[in-house]
């Protein structure tokens, strides 16, 4: 989904230290200043595992790589592969993922839970362990544990909580639920980037508008033309994602129109068919020639700069479990994340990770029987007796209810736990999840588990999680936006 690239110093023209600099603005001086550092740093290694491992980066003719420059940047310094770099780095990864016989894949599988060594081993009185997870297989319907010695979460982001969002319809918080309900800490959940830039046209709810065109020259105007974030920012258009997102909001509200406008117009038809073409391709599909028309944008829920909390080696509180990538809070984004940095953290901490969990090979899980998931699933989350029973055989009924809360929860928090947030607001929105939190749990306990429940209980336990992160910042910064308290100048 990375379409932009990834963020390196790889430049004679840059240095680490305005890498480090420039992620330290863009946090907003909450980034922990050590692992951004650490990340930065490894960033060049990264960079070369990858062109060893046979991504092709963009590159000049002098064979030197082709560098954009994004939001926040002070340098250009993205690498990247057209516009589709983490498509290709996918690609490339899988394939040698396929190739390895000591790697097996499982597909079509869900996880729902972790395994929690307390919970099921009643003897069992120190720190708590993850021994691995339950997974359901979809094509067979069976839920099976699956015990490992260590186990990463690597779930991705969460922004189907959201009504409008730039990511996949897997983002539903899975990683961050499973491990909050295993007891590890989670932090930050406010801070959900808008990405300022999606495609806004009622068949296309999901598709990301780069960064990268504004990084070529791509400008923000009004249905007037008037390019208005130049009065908001000395980088104008290519302010920090946080300052762009509002100002679009406040521009839309200002104007009363459905969306705004990223106008390219002024650049070469061949260099955006070459520069952009995926972007191209899909927008003329939906009859949009962005080498000749402006392209009507609006943000939507992007990326998630909180998380499972981890130290520097992705470790979190519970020992053998890991999270790395969007689920995950390193420190490295703050309160807002330079674009950019997403695919670099990925690589760094996965690294570290791999590392790390080495040190815990030896740890064996000795077990002699394991519960069924329904009896893990009562231990995780008793439900009274007394509740009344919801049980259904009627298939159709069972998905309409489904539908009907995720789109009553993306609605809830699009509505009152948006871009600009009040508390009156997220207290309203706190008491109608809370309510149907409670709902859910019954629901869940009593149908047969399937992914579209699991990944609904998910949501709302992500999205009340994020209410209470919100309500506890008590100021305005960086992506959380609160007019109750006005950020200082």
């Amino acid at each position: 989904m990375g379409q932009g690239g990834i963020a390196a110093v790889t430049s004679k023209d840059d240095s680490a230290e305005q890498h480090i600099q420039d992620t330290l603005i863009a946090g907003a001086g909450l980034c922990n200043k050590d692992i951004v550092k650490m990340v930065v740093d490894a960033g060049p290694d990264c960079i070369q595992d990858l062109v060893n491992w046979g991504v092709k980066f963009d590159r000049q003719s002098d064979q030197s790589f082709s560098l954009t420059k994004e939001g926040g940047h002070s340098q250009r310094r993205i690498l990247h592969v057209e516009d589709h770099t983490g498509l290709d780095i996918q690609r490339q990864l899988l394939s040698l993922v396929r190739a390895n016989k000591q790697i097996d894949l499982f597909e079509n599988q869900f996880a729902i839970d972790l395994i929690s060594k307390r919970k099921i081993d009643e003897k069992y009185v120190g720190p708590d362990q993850c021994l691995g997870a339950y997974v359901l297989d979809r094509t067979s319907g069976e839920v099976i544990p699956v015990l490992a010695k260590t186990t990463i979460l690597a779930t991705g982001g969460a922004g189907k909580t959201y009504l409008y969002t730039s990511n996949w319809s897997g983002a539903t918080g899975d990683g961050v639920a499973m491990a909050h309900r295993m007891g590890a800490r989670i932090t930050n959940l406010e801070f959900m980037q808008f990405h300022p830039t999606c495609l806004y046209h009622p068949n296309a709810r999901n598709f990301l508008i780069s960064e990268a065109l504004r990084g070529e020259g791509a400008e923000l105007v009004n249905k007037k033309g008037e390019a208005f974030m130049k009065d908001v920012h000395p980088l104008g258009s290519l302010a920090p994602r946080d300052i762009v997102a509002r100002s679009i909001d406040s521009e839309m509200k200002k104007t009363a129109e459905p969306c705004v406008f990223l106008d390219i117009t002024h650049k070469d038809k061949e260099f955006i068919q070459s520069r952009f073409p995926q972007i191209y391709k899909k927008c003329l599909e939906y009859g949009i020639d962005i080498t000749t028309q402006p392209i009507p944008v609006v943000p939507a829920a992007h990326y998630l700069c909180g998380g499972i909390l981890t130290n520097a080696d992705g470790a979190t509180d519970i020992k053998g479990l890991y999270a790395i990538g969007e689920n995950a809070c390193t420190g490295l984004h703050g309160a807002n994340r330079l674009a950019s940095n997403s695919l670099l953290e990925c690589l760094v901490f996965a690294r570290n990770a791999a590392a790390h969990s080495r040190t815990l090979i030896a740890d064996d899980i000795t077990l002699n029987s394991l519960p069924t998931y329904s009896e893990y699933n009562q231990m995780l989350r008793p439900i009274s007796q007394t509740q009344p029973s919801y049980r259904s055989s009627n298939k159709n009924d069972e998905l309409d209810l489904i539908t009907h809360l995720w789109e009553e929860i993306r609605r809830l928090m699009w509505a009152y736990v948006g871009i600009v947030r009040t508390n009156r607001r997220l207290f309203r929105a706190k008491n109608r999840l809370d309510n149907l939190l409670q709902e859910i749990d019954q629901y869940y306990s009593e149908f047969d588990v399937n992914s579209d429940i699991v990944e609904l209980r998910n949501i709302a336990i992500f999205a009340q999680l994020t209410v209470d992160c919100a309500l506890e910042r008590k100021e305005s910064i960086g992506i959380h936006y609160n007019l109750d308290y006005p950020p200082i100048t």
